[in-house]
């Protein structure tokens, strides 16, 4: 892969990811077959900050983990209503790791 390529992916996109992973995707990224560039380039990844403000808007509702994946949490909250308020306040502070996780993990299907 065109290192190029690799290092103008990171830039636009590391933001989605957390830190200390940049350099994993990076090595992965360098060695990837060119055919699954297009797919890479595709990902529909959600941005943690964006998250964040759902967290803070409509975390009691679940509506933050349902928009990154996480179905059962965002049902857990939506029927204890945030786990009476403590789980929304938890979510304040974890909810950007999260969601990079989550688009950790759906890069991972196509580096490995």
């Amino acid at each position: 892969m065109d290192a190029q390529k690799v290092d103008m992916f990171i830039m636009t996109n590391g933001k989605f990811f957390e830190s200390h992973q940049i350099g994993q995707i990076r090595e992965r990224l360098l060695v990837l077959d060119e055919s699954k560039w297009p797919m890479i380039q595709s990902l529909p990844l959600k941005d943690p900050s964006t998250s964040l403000i759902v967290s803070i808007l409509g975390g009691s509702m679940g509506i933050d983990r349902f928009i990154i994946g996480d179905t059962g949490i965002g049902v857990g909250k939506l029927l204890t209503c945030g786990g009476f308020g403590i789980w929304t306040i938890i979510d304040w502070f974890m909810i950007q790791g999260a969601t990079r996780e989550k688009n950790m993990q759906k890069l991972q299907q196509f580096l490995y």
